[in-house]
């Protein structure tokens, strides 16, 4: 998989030095995927979940933190939308169209 804006990570855990061992293992398992549907996600990271809107969720660090994607199964992109804590997570009102 290719990730788009991968920049975000890298300023997330610049900030949060505390994310960064489990933001960069979830880098390196994401490039090395081949995902075509939710099932090959989830044989990859097996607390991901998918909130619709082709956006799926991951736990990050024991879900201390929260990464909100976009999967674009056909051209294999995945595109950062959110990275913040499981609290500021939950403070987002409209996940599908973050």
């Amino acid at each position: 998989m290719r990730i788009i804006s991968k920049t975000a990570i890298r300023d997330y855990y610049l900030r949060n030095p505390q994310a960064k061992a489990a933001l960069l293992n979830w880098v390196e398992k994401t490039e090395a995927a081949q995902w075509h549907s939710f099932a090959d996600i989830r044989s990859t990271f097996n607390s991901v979940d998918s909130v619709g809107n082709q956006r799926y969720v991951f736990n990050i660090k024991g879900n201390d933190y929260r990464l909100v994607v976009v999967v674009k199964f056909t051209p294999q992109n995945v595109l950062i939308r959110f990275i913040g804590t499981h609290a500021e997570y939950d403070r987002i009102k409209d996940i599908k169209n973050i």
